[in-house]
């Protein structure tokens, strides 16, 4: 048929219409709220480089949580920061039943319970001194089987504190398998492993590692992916699936919905995708100088995102964005 008689325009001329034949939805239950919480804080301190995101206090973290839930945020991903005293060599800290981040994902618990998924960032580096997420060899290096051993103690750590999901983020070879065997002697089978399978070593994480108050020295590449790769992602999200990964993830998202289409097209799993520090601190800053449209742009985002393939997206926009979804559906 030939025009006018095929106008598909009929199908956009409404509001009403254009919500009844939207192909692409993001519902709240889908979105994962980070959380930083850092030792020794009495009040919430802002993060400069993100813009309404700050380092909880134990009390305004266990706010930020009941916040969330009311809004239907779907999980919390909790990332502890401690006091650079309580940082070492071997990130003790993140194993230590008292160190901050097992202690918060206690305060969570006790706090929100069974109402949404509460995981737990698995990973070194906000514990070292060093800043990288694994023990460092004698040459410098990342000594990747000696970081798992102590990846195993952190995820059970964080099963005994309470923890729904473990999300191993380091990037070591073979981290999923230890894990989960580790869990499994421990007696926490139900506890998930959501795996960071493909983390790019890419230049969005710089408000990031402000948050978290990175010590880091060098950089990460010998050890997350490189930003041109993405057979080598997929072959990663293999690797973690036949490890026993239950939820796997691409981060950033993004720069990668390719990789995130790709994935979702690979495995039968549920595929999350982290909106990173980056992504979210270039559009509040250019919504600040009022270039965009700050809440149409954070939604069109996370739809693109969804489009893509995933099925989880972390973001910080979480609570504000499942109550802007809550109202416009």
């Amino acid at each position: 048929m030939a025009y006018p008689d095929i106008r598909p325009r009929r199908l956009r001329r409404s509001a009403a219409m254009r919500r009844l034949v939207e192909e692409t939805r993001v519902a709240p239950a889908e979105l994962v709220l980070p959380l930083f919480v850092k030792e020794g804080l009495t009040d919430p301190r802002p993060i400069s480089s993100l813009p309404g995101v700050v380092q909880h206090s134990r009390e305004s973290l266990r706010k930020a949580a009941h916040e969330a839930v009311r809004a239907g945020v779907g999980g919390l991903m909790l990332f502890g920061v401690p006091t650079s005293e309580h940082k070492d060599e071997t990130g003790s800290g993140g194993i230590d039943p008292d160190g901050i981040l097992n202690v918060a994902i206690r305060d969570v618990i006790a706090e929100v319970g069974d109402s949404t998924v509460v995981m737990g960032d698995l990973c070194l580096d906000e514990f070292t001194s060093h800043g990288h997420c694994g023990v460092l060899a004698a040459d410098g290096t990342v000594d990747n089987d000696a970081t798992l051993a102590l990846y195993a103690r952190m995820g059970v750590a964080q099963a005994e504190a309470g923890a729904h999901v473990v999300g191993p983020s380091g990037m070591m070879d073979g981290q999923v398998g230890v894990i989960r065997r580790a869990l499994d002697q421990a007696g926490h089978s139900d506890v998930a492993v959501l795996a960071y399978a493909a983390k790019y070593a890419g230049a969005f994480y710089g408000p990031f590692r402000e948050a978290v108050e990175s010590t880091l020295q060098g950089d990460r590449r010998t050890y997350q992916q490189s930003p041109g790769n993405i057979r080598e992602a997929l072959r990663e999200v293999d690797l973690d699936v036949a490890e026993g990964a239950d939820m796997v993830m691409v981060k950033p998202a993004l720069p990668y919905l390719d990789v995130v289409a790709a994935v979702r097209e690979r495995v039968d799993v549920p595929v999350a995708a982290y909106q990173v520090s980056g992504e979210y601190a270039m559009v509040e800053a250019a919504a600040a100088n009022g270039w965009l449209d700050r809440q149409g742009v954070m939604l069109e985002t996370l739809t693109s995102i969804k489009r893509a393939g995933a099925q989880i997206i972390l973001t910080y926009w979480a609570t504000e964005a499942a109550q802007l979804l809550r109202d416009r559906y």
